[in-house]
């Protein structure tokens, strides 16, 4: 089983070995490999890393699919509704059929590092059967349980999931087809067992035109991040309610508008600390925003542990 038409069109082989293979996909954001292991037949283990801020997917299943997905770094936008969005940031888990996996997707803060188990139900029903003797899961069963219609699910933050999850991040080599068959039914097993709340606390979703007007706020913020706006101000210019427009932007980007422009003028002013070295560190607080070198050394402290001239002179 593959998932060949992922990011951009057709997916760039890059090696196969083994029962092994390594795609690629890129576009002009970035670009981002999908390692894949078949560890039964019709269930493969996939090892996603993206840095990129987008991918334009036109994959459509050809067949019946349950595919789990686990995020530990980074952050994916994902259609919750019709017109709705939603997030899978670091710790959670999607469960879909792959319905909604034609189309545009956005990772709001360019990286995505995860894991992805795929059944190819007709398969893998069969053969889960044959390997483990009387397997108490029902793989149909279990994907009716998580996916009863064509959207997904996703499971935040599950602290009992993580034992499972982070130990498939660093496997040596010569044990990893072996160790990834029984994580994957510790998986099933876990899954099989773990019961849903009759009413789950729903993160929040967003429409369409909400998740624009952020996005366009956070690309302002960007361009100008030599100025300061006041949140009123922001939500008065872009036509959003003010607390919609708090909300929207940390499910987005997860962090607060005032945290991220924090870390985003940071990063850009160490990146200057480091290339412009011509320029002092009152021109460069400068261009962070700030008129007071002090307050810019505080700031930088807090975000980077250091202060502006120390981390110049550890890159030198």
């Amino acid at each position: 089983m593959r998932e060949e038409i992922f990011a951009g069109g057709q997916l760039t082989p890059l090696a196969k070995s083994g029962g092994c293979s390594v795609y690629q996909a890129k576009n002009e954001t970035g670009e981002g490999t999908m390692t894949i292991y078949e560890v039964f037949p019709g269930v493969t283990l996939t090892c996603n890393d993206f840095h990129m801020r987008y991918f334009d997917s036109e994959f459509v299943p050809g067949r019946e699919l349950f595919c789990i997905d686990h995020c530990r770094e980074g952050r994916l936008e994902y259609p919750a509704l019709e017109n709705a969005y939603s997030y899978v940031e670091s710790g959670d888990m999607k469960l879909d059929r792959r319905l909604t996996h034609k189309g545009h997707f956005e990772l709001p803060l360019s990286h995505y590092h995860g894991i992805m188990v795929s059944f190819d139900m007709k398969t893998a029903c069969a053969s889960l059967a044959e390997q483990v003797r009387d397997f108490p899961v029902d793989l149909v069963r279990l994907r009716e349980k998580y996916c009863p219609d064509k959207f997904p699910v996703v499971l935040h933050g599950l602290e009992s999931i993580e034992h499972i999850f982070g130990e498939l991040y660093a496997v040596p080599d010569k044990i990893k087809r072996p160790y990834f068959k029984i994580k994957i039914l510790e998986l099933l097993l876990f899954l099989e067992a773990l019961e849903i709340p009759q009413y789950p606390e729903e993160r929040p979703y967003f429409y369409k035109t909400q998740v624009e007007k952020v996005k366009a706020i956070q690309l302002f913020l960007a361009e100008h991040m030599d100025q300061n706006f006041t949140q009123e101000e922001l939500s008065s210019w872009f036509d959003i309610p003010l607390t919609p427009m708090k909300n929207c932007f940390k499910s987005v980007f997860g962090s607060s508008i005032g945290t991220w422009i924090l870390r985003y003028r940071m990063n850009h002013a160490a990146e200057l600390l480091c290339r412009e070295c011509k320029l002092s560190v009152t021109e460069i607080a400068g261009r962070a925003g700030y008129d007071s070198p002090s307050k810019f050394a505080i700031a930088f402290r807090k975000v980077m542990g250091m202060s502006p001239t120390e981390y110049r002179e550890q890159r030198k």
